[in-house]
């Protein structure tokens, strides 16, 4: 089992940006498939962004390609979303999550493993 603890809290104006990042303990980070998973005030988990083991495979929900980047640094166990040309309809609590299936996950339940949640706001 991964253990996951997320930073970058914020507040931005529409059109600003934000990096959110996710530190993994252990040693088998680079086992896992990761994504990132948005859920907003009265709305069901949203599957944002995954990658794969190596970061070879990247996947984007459609409101956000362009806009957001997803990477990760296995030496530091780190994964990370740059989130760029941010609306208000981003404003929602994000999570870092990982799977050990082989291909990345696509829907927010496929993951097993998530962090503790970290609030994005982001004012018109």
């Amino acid at each position: 089992q991964v253990q996951l603890v997320e930073s970058g809290v914020g507040l931005v104006q529409a059109g600003g940006s934000l990096r959110l990042s996710c530190v993994a303990s252990g040693r088998t980070f680079s086992t896992y498939s990761m994504g990132w998973i948005r859920q907003a005030p009265g709305k069901e988990r949203e599957f944002v962004a995954g990658i794969s083991r190596f970061g070879s495979n990247i996947y984007y929900t459609d409101s956000v390609k362009g806009r957001f980047t997803i990477s990760r640094d296995n030496a530091k166990n780190t994964l990370y979303l740059q989130m760029d040309s941010l609306r208000p309809e981003d404003t929602a609590v994000y999570y870092c999550a990982a799977s050990q299936t082989l291909r990345v996950p696509q829907t927010a339940g496929a993951y097993a493993y998530w962090g503790q949640g970290t609030q994005v706001t982001v004012s018109s």
